[in-house]
């Protein structure tokens, strides 16, 4: 919609309130509302002004005015308001240049997109990601200085299977056996399915949704291919609607990587393909059917792989579920069927044109818009510099001997060598003004500062069950 048409909009529906949403420096999308008869057209050219410093990662206190400026093509009502609620998604601007802010995530994917284009290589980038989660019945945790714990509990954990639930009425999917059974014993396929009806009244279509592989309630809703900058919108509009649906039914809905202990973890494996006008960039004869320049953009995400990680896997609680087993893509190799790989050149679709990538690696922590940016970029790297990707891994890596399996590199253990990954390999995000050096040096410094050394100086509740007693 063009300002016009929002404002007319607002009109029919009758909206009391507009919804102004970005994205802070984490990945969290923050907001604030303005009465419906304050937005006029002059605010998607001035913006409104608010105070940045109390968004994470911003602006310090003696410089803290920015402004958000609404972006009319992403506005709809919100369908969980009790009032008629319009909302938009707005890009930042500082109030003095009104240039955009540099440490605005969305900022940064539109960089990207435009530096693609600049290069001549492609006019779009699809993204379709997957995005995994759980749905709990109950969360506790705390941390305070003489107390740390956690607890989550799901009707379907199979850890309930001798709980007396007055009737218990057993179908508990098992560790690992939760990937596509039928009802009753997938319990949540109700849920899923208003969530991703309420997508579709948001302009958000999906591809397919399903119960996962981990016991305790873990779900899949896949995303059909959008341009970038849109695929990040959805997916924070999804996250938003998956949150909202799973608490209206009494439930609560987590992105974070590996909450449970022993089971699978949830990825955000994200499918990309190129294109040129109408003309599918990634078919070709080379392996997997890809075209060389496909092969590049596979060589360019292998050879940048550490530092996507800190993109990619950006807690330190992503990097338990980059372990080996549970389908962990922890190997830096491609292949088309090995899901060990951080790469698969998926084998399904008879059509050239459906001819993708997937990039395995993401969890569903990952700040979509930074991400995105981030293997654009690398992938223009491999296209620009024809970098190769090497021999693929379609080998099962169980079957393989210890002196093979060692020649494949592996993916970062912890957040910490991410980050160090990311700090002596950044320059090819640099190109283009995408990323600037203040954006990693704020990435690195705030991960280290709020997650890393936080988590160092606690002591860790499995500690007191391994030395207590010393």
């Amino acid at each position: 919609m063009t300002p016009k048409e929002v404002l007319a909009h607002i009109r029919q529906r009758e909206v009391t309130t507009v919804d102004l949403r970005f994205m802070d420096f984490p990945g969290v999308w923050q907001h604030f509302s303005i009465p419906a008869d304050a937005l006029t057209e002059e605010t998607f050219e001035e913006g409104i002004a608010f105070d940045g410093s109390s968004v994470v990662g911003w602006r310090a206190i003696n410089e803290a005015d920015l402004l958000v400026v609404p972006q009319p093509e992403t506005a709809l009502v919100d369908p969980f308001t009790s009032q008629p609620t319009l909302t938009m998604i707005c890009n930042i601007h500082d109030p003095i240049t009104h240039q955009d802010y540099t440490r605005d995530p969305r900022n940064i994917a539109r960089k990207a997109v435009s530096y693609m284009r600049s290069l001549g290589v492609a006019d779009r980038c699809l993204l379709a990601p997957e995005l995994e989660f759980f749905l709990f019945d109950d969360v506790r945790y705390a941390q305070n200085q003489h107390e740390a714990y956690y607890h989550v509990d799901s009707v379907e954990g199979a850890w309930n299977r001798g709980r007396a639930e007055g009737p218990n009425l057993g179908y508990k999917p098992g560790s690992g056996l939760g990937y596509f059974p039928c009802p009753p014993t997938d319990s949540l396929v109700n849920l899923r399915t208003e969530m991703a009806q309420r997508m579709a009244e948001c302009g958000i279509t999906t591809a397919a949704h399903f119960h996962e592989v981990a016991t305790g309630g873990q779900c899949e809703i896949d995303l059909n291919p959008q341009d970038l900058v849109e695929s990040a919108d959805q997916v924070m509009m999804a996250r938003y609607i998956i949150r909202n649906v799973a608490r209206n039914s009494g439930k609560t809905a987590t992105f974070m990587p590996k909450p449970l202990y022993g089971d699978n973890g949830s990825g955000m494996h994200t499918h990309l393909s190129f294109w040129k006008g109408d003309e599918a960039l990634l078919p070709g004869n080379g392996y997997g059917t890809l075209s060389d320049l496909g092969l590049s953009a596979v060589g360019g995400l292998l050879k940048h792989a550490p530092a996507l990680c800190a993109f990619a896997n950006p807690t330190t609680n992503s990097y338990k579920r980059l372990i080996e087993g549970f389908e962990a893509p922890t190997k830096v190799s491609y292949s088309r069927r090995n899901r060990a790989a951080i790469v698969r050149i998926p084998v399904g679709g008879a059509s050239p044109r459906s001819r993708r990538i997937e990039y395995r690696c993401p969890d569903s922590a990952a700040n979509p818009y930074l991400l995105f940016s981030a293997m654009l970029m690398a992938m223009l790297d491999g296209i620009q510099n024809k970098i190769r990707p090497g021999e693929p891994l379609d080998k099962d890596i169980y079957d393989l001997k210890p002196e093979e399996l060692a020649r494949v590199p592996t993916t970062p253990q912890s957040l910490e060598a991410s980050l160090e990954a990311l700090r002596v390999d950044s320059e090819f995000l640099l190109r283009g003004d995408v990323f600037t050096p203040d954006v990693i040096d704020t990435w690195i410094w705030y991960k280290f500062s709020n997650e890393i050394d936080a988590l160092r100086v606690r002591p860790h509740p499995y500690e007191f069950a391994l030395y207590y007693d010393i």
